[in-house]
């Protein structure tokens, strides 16, 4: 299973599943920016490493100060962390919920952070006939159920932002809300939805924002996270001193500069994800819409294709897709890719045409002998 460590993007397991080198591998499977790193990230690495023997500053001054200038959020509200995986499991750790409520299906490491702090999952059911998008009925069904809630927004793997008027509600309500924005930068016009400010303000909200997919450093670890500068403080006790490593600090304050490189990506993703859309929908899957910079899609019931049939082939021809399966409250026919460049996109088109002929035909046959 490409999945063993629960995430995509794993080369090494690839490399080992499907047996050819892992620098040979087309990642669909995970959802980085195909614009990254920003050119600045080439230079600190080549020019900064000798810094290495210099301790990280413990209270990343100078990228919460960027942060804060960035967000107009003060910088007391805000919490750097190693990854937003961290900042997830630290903010589960703190609240310590009792019941968490879970829209399904979602990023699975909200689970684990939930069940490792002592807490019980309630699960509330994301509806294809709704294309995924949250509904205020199962909110409300949620609220005698559970004292927290943590939502992805825009959610994964089905890439749909929450109504804003049903976040502001559940945000009003009072009751502890984490919100998860790792793919909010992908958002056109972000601020109309981010809930970053609200959370500055709020002793009820956090806000949780992954570095790593819009800038194209996973390998770097880099996140951060809007709070009450209260609640702040009680996360930032149960942190691991320097938690946030030299590189990443420098990178994260440097690549927040680099405005060209926002708006080339935005312009990327507003021209590559309707025309990959379009080209999913001509091979008869059904797409779900997605304000992400990710794709969900289900195979027809009529093709017959399991998706880890699907994803064994396409990994044999050098394509990494995500099996969406593995998310609870989606079935075998489902599966998650990133958007690309035209060309990487392209090519996946065509793998996936080559793949559904085949099982196609395998399946066809397998009836005849029937």
């Amino acid at each position: 299973m490409l999945e063993r460590y629960g995430h995509g993007g794993d080369l090494w397991t690839a490399e080992e599943a499907y047996g050819r080198p892992k620098e040979q591998f087309l990642d669909f499977s995970s959802n980085m920016n195909p614009l990254g790193p920003p050119k600045v990230v080439e230079q600190i690495l080549k020019h900064q490493w000798r810094d290495m023997v210099k301790y990280p500053d413990p209270a990343v001054r100078e990228l919460r100060a960027k942060l804060a200038m960035k967000y107009e959020v003060p910088i007391e509200s805000i919490l750097v962390g190693n990854g937003a995986a961290e900042l997830i499991d630290l903010t589960a750790r703190v609240l310590k919920s009792s019941v968490t409520a879970l829209a399904r299906p979602s990023f699975s490491e909200y689970e684990e952070a939930v069940t490792k702090s002592g807490g019980r999952v309630y699960s509330i059911p994301l509806d294809p006939l709704h294309e995924f998008v949250l509904q205020e009925q199962d909110v409300e069904g949620s609220y005698s159920s559970s004292d927290l809630l943590f939502l992805g927004h825009p959610n994964n793997p089905t890439g749909r932002l929450i109504p804003q008027r049903l976040l502001s509600r559940i945000a009003q309500s009072g009751r502890n809300l984490v919100i998860d924005e790792a793919f909010m930068d992908f958002v056109p016009n972000e601020t109309e939805y981010s809930m970053l400010n609200y959370a500055a303000a709020s002793k009820n909200v956090f806000v949780i924002r992954s570095m790593t997919k819009f800038y194209s450093i996973p390998g770097i670890r880099l996140g951060f996270m809007v709070a009450h500068p209260a609640w702040i403080e009680q996360i930032k006790e149960l942190q691991v001193q320097w938690s946030v490593n030299y590189l990443a600090q420098r990178i994260g304050t440097a690549v927040l500069d680099d405005l060209a490189f926002e708006h080339a990506s935005r312009q990327w993703l507003y021209e590559e994800k309707p025309w990959l859309i379009e080209q999913l929908g001509r091979l008869g899957l059904e797409v779900i819409p997605s304000d992400a910079n990710f794709l969900l899609f289900a195979f027809p019931v009529e093709a017959g294709i399991d998706v880890k049939q699907a994803q064994k082939h396409m990994g044999q021809q050098g394509i990494l897709i995500r099996d969406a399966s593995l998310f609870e409250g989606l079935d075998r026919r489902y599966c998650r890719v990133a958007i690309k460049l035209r060309e990487e996109n392209e090519q996946l088109v065509q793998g996936i045409r080559i793949m559904m002929h085949d099982l196609g035909v395998r399946r066809n046959r397998g009836n005849e002998n029937e």
